[in-house]
């Protein structure tokens, strides 16, 4: 991914008839006229480039104050503008289902779309190259546009959740190799994961849940309330996807106590055959230092290792019994 730094602050690209075209900062004033989207995406802005930005482009000041306010996921809307804060999914560290939360705020109205960050966001960074990106969207209304960086943004929690289900099989591999003492960390580490990913995803359910609601956007007509409906629809979708990772590390951790519980069994298995094969040796030692004259006491050495080599091979008889019979 790359680092915000690497990231112009500035872009803004106007969508209409014909090819899309990139707009300057010095010509962010003009009216983008009908039929025409203007989107403009800031990530990592100076103070002063937002204030330039918003002196142009009429946005609302309580949208500007919106913007480093915190990272709870929240929507508000003033006359023809709405905002919205959510939170996106992009990679933290050495491996792929290390993930952080990336603060996305989406400012719309007038046919004029701002999204904000502070790090780089890996489908933001697509769209300014122009992935999946044609003149008809120009056709799209502020709302609709919104939605569409919002409908993107939960595809991030999908994207993690399909990481994390590979994560989960790499692990219950390892687990039924007969590794499982390495696997401890791991789980560790995955369960913080799904937790970290619910507690990102759940609080956008007071943003969705708004925003599909028929007294959001009135005046907006049936095509952006069944838009914001669809993306209410796809966050429970999203809360599925995740509970359910949940539970996927749940069923790995009963996978990791089974297999080690079949380890303590084989031990305690063969710790009690050795107890038995023990047992019988000391009885025949025993039953050797009995107080009686026999003609085995009188052979000295020879008897004293041909008694030893009897118990060695009846030793070695019984553990290749045991392990025929798979009694260990």
């Amino acid at each position: 991914m790359a680092k915000t730094s690497d990231i112009p602050p500035f872009f803004a690209r106007l969508f209409r008839q014909g090819e899309p075209q990139d707009v300057a900062l010095e010509s962010l004033g003009g009216e983008p006229g009908e039929q025409a989207l203007l989107w403009i995406d800031l990530a990592d802005p100076s103070e002063e480039l937002i204030d330039r930005v918003w002196a142009q482009c009429g946005f609302p000041n309580a949208a500007r104050r919106f913007l480093d306010a915190g990272t709870t996921p929240e929507v508000a809307q003033e006359g023809e503008w709405l905002w919205v804060r959510s939170v996106a999914v992009v990679e933290d560290g050495a491996a792929k289902e290390d993930v952080a939360g990336a603060v996305l705020v989406c400012v719309a109205g007038c046919n004029r779309v701002l999204s904000f960050r502070r790090r780089g966001i890996p489908f933001l960074d697509a769209m300014r190259n122009g992935e999946g990106q044609r003149a008809a969207l120009g056709r799209l209304d502020a709302e609709s546009f919104v939605t569409t960086l919002l409908d993107r943004q939960l595809s991030t929690y999908f994207e993690a959740v399909g990481d994390y289900e590979n994560a989960i099989e790499r692990l219950e591999v390892s687990i039924l190799d007969r590794s499982e003492r390495r696997c401890l960390p791991e789980l560790q580490r995955l369960r913080k994961w799904s937790s970290r990913l619910r507690r990102m995803l759940a609080p956008h359910r007071n943003v969705f849940g708004v925003m599909s609601r028929p007294d959001f956007r009135p005046d907006d007509g049936h095509s952006a309330d069944r838009h914001f409906v669809a993306l209410d629809t796809r966050f429970e979708r999203a809360m599925d996807v995740v509970e359910n990772a949940r539970e996927l590390v749940i069923g790995s951790f009963e996978l990791f106590s089974n297999q080690t519980a079949l380890r303590t069994n084989d031990f305690m298995r063969v710790l009690t055959f050795v107890t038995v094969i023990t047992g019988v040796l000391a009885t025949v030692v025993g039953a050797l230092g009995m107080n009686f004259q026999a003609d085995l006491f009188g052979t000295r050495d020879m008897g004293f290792w041909t008694v030893v080599a009897g118990l060695a091979a009846l030793a070695l008889a019984s553990l290749l019994l045991g392990r025929w019979r798979g009694w260990f």
